[in-house]
C-alpha cells in the first residue's frame, strides 16, 4: 500500500522523516475502520483505536510543512479530524481516503524536495491507482465477513428454533396417550360403584400424572426426545411389560424376573408407540412377549394385520412417514421415536414380518453406552 512506498523508493530518493506523520495517520485511521467493521471487538477496544486516530489528527505540530502538503491537492488535515468526529462507517471511510490523499500529497512534496518530480509523481499515481483498488478490495473483503458471520448466525438460529419446533411436536406426541388415560379415568372414577374399582382408577389416576410428568419437563425437552439421556436404573422388565395388557392387547413374560438397566419412563414410551402403531393397523389382537436371546432382552409386538412392504418396512421409521391407511390416523412420530430410544439403550427396533401374516417389531435391549 502506498503508507509503505519507501520501502521501494529509488536509491537517490531519501524520505525525509517529516513525512512519517502523515503515514502514521493513515495507519491509525485505515486501523480504526478495519476495528469498526470487526464484530468480535469489544466497545473498549473500539475506542482505545477511535481515541488513537483522532490524537493523531488533532495534533497539528507534528504535520510539518502542512501548508505546503495541502498545497499539492484537496486533501486536508481539518477534513479528516472533522471527519473521523462524526464516527459513522462512511464518515470514517472518508478520513481514511482523506488521509491517503494527504499522505500522498505529503510524498508528492518530498519528491519535489529531492528533485525527483517526474519520476516519483509517475510512482505514486500508479501507487495510488493500487491503494485505491487495494483499499476497494479489502472493503468488499470485509463486507463479505460481515455477511457470512451474520449468515452462520442467522443459520444457527434456524437450526436452533428448528429442534426446538420438533421436541415439541414429540413431546405433544407423547403426551397424548397419559393424558387420554387421565381424562378416562377421571371421567370413570364418578361412575365407580365400589372401592376396589375407585382404588385401580385412581392408581391409573396417578401413573398418567406421573407420566405427564416424566414427559412434559420443558427444562429437559433436548435431552427427553432429541440429545436422548437416559435415567438408567436396574428394573425387572417383565413387570414393566404386564402393565400393556388389556382387552386387545396379550402379554406373554418369563416367570423368572429378567432384570435390566435401563430408563423406565423412555422403555415404557417406546413399547406404547409400538403397541400404538400395532394397534392402528388391525382391528384383531395385539401380542407383546419378552425373550433372552443370546444373554440379551428382545421384547415383541406383533399384529395380525395385513403386514408391510420391504419398500415400506425401509421408511417406516422416518419422520413423519405413515404405513398404508390404518384404523386410527397418525402423525408418522411412533416408529422414530421408538427407535431413538432404543438406539439410546444400546438397541435397535427392526420391523419384520410375522410368521402366518402380520407385522412383527423386534425390540433389542444392549448396553447403553457411556457418556464421555
Amino acid at each position: 500500500m502506498l503508507v509503505n512506498l519507501p520501502a521501494f523508493r529509488p536509491e537517490r530518493f531519501v524520505v525525509r522523516p517529516w513525512t512519517y506523520a502523515y503515514q502514521g495517520l493513515v495507519q491509525d485511521v485505515q486501523a480504526y475502520q478495519v476495528a469498526r467493521l470487526q464484530p468480535g471487538l469489544s466497545a473498549a477496544e473500539r475506542e482505545d483505536v477511535r481515541e488513537r486516530a483522532l490524537s493523531s489528527s488533532g495534533n497539528q505540530k507534528q504535520f510539518r510543512r502542512l501548508s505546503s502538503v495541502q498545497s499539492y491537492g484537496e486533501a486536508r488535515l481539518d477534513h479528516v479530524d472533522a471527519l473521523l468526529l462524526r464516527d459513522t462507517d462512511a464518515s470514517v471511510a472518508a478520513a481514511a481516503t482523506e488521509a491517503i490523499g494527504l499522505n500522498v500529497q505529503a510524498a508528492l512534496h518530498a519528491a519535489a524536495l529531492s528533485r525527483q518530480n517526474i519520476e516519483l509523481v509517475s510512482l505514486l499515481r500508479q501507487a495510488l491507482i493500487w491503494t485505491a483498488v487495494l483499499t476497494g478490495l479489502l472493503s468488499v473483503l470485509l463486507i463479505v465477513r460481515a455477511l457470512w458471520l451474520w449468515q452462520q448466525e442467522r443459520d444457527r438460529l434456524s437450526a436452533r428454533e428448528a429442534r426446538q419446533r420438533e421436541a415439541l411436536r414429540l413431546a405433544s406426541h407423547e403426551l397424548r396417550r397419559p393424558l387420554q388415560q387421565l381424562l378416562l379415568a377421571t371421567d370413570l372414577l364418578r361412575q365407580a360403584g365400589t372401592v376396589a374399582e375407585r382404588q385401580h382408577l385412581l392408581a391409573l389416576v396417578e401413573d398418567s400424572v406421573t407420566q405427564l410428568a416424566s414427559r412434559a419437563d420443558l427444562t429437559r425437552l433436548n435431552e427427553l426426545y432429541l440429545d436422548v439421556n437416559l435415567r438408567l436404573a436396574p428394573r425387572d422388565l417383565g413387570s414393566l411389560l404386564r402393565a400393556f395388557a388389556g382387552l386387545r392387547v396379550g402379554v406373554e413374560v418369563p416367570p423368572a424376573p429378567l432384570v435390566w438397566l435401563v430408563d423406565a419412563n423412555r422403555l415404557r414410551q417406546t413399547v406404547e408407540n409400538l403397541v400404538e402403531n400395532a394397534l392402528k393397523y388391525t382391528a384383531g389382537p395385539v401380542e407383546v412377549s419378552l425373550l433372552e436371546v443370546g444373554g440379551r432382552p428382545q421384547i415383541l409386538v406383533r399384529d395380525h394385520g395385513e403386514g408391510l412392504s420391504p419398500e415400506m418396512r425401509a421408511r417406516a421409521f422416518l419422520a413423519y412417514e405413515r404405513g398404508p391407511q390404518g384404523l386410527i390416523e397418525g402423525e408418522g412420530l411412533g416408529l422414530s421415536l421408538a427407535r431413538r430410544y432404543a438406539r439410546a439403550h444400546g438397541g435397535d427396533v427392526i420391523l419384520e414380518d410375522a410368521p402366518g401374516g402380520g407385522t412383527l417389531a423386534r425390540l433389542t435391549l444392549g448396553v447403553p453406552p457411556t457418556p464421555f
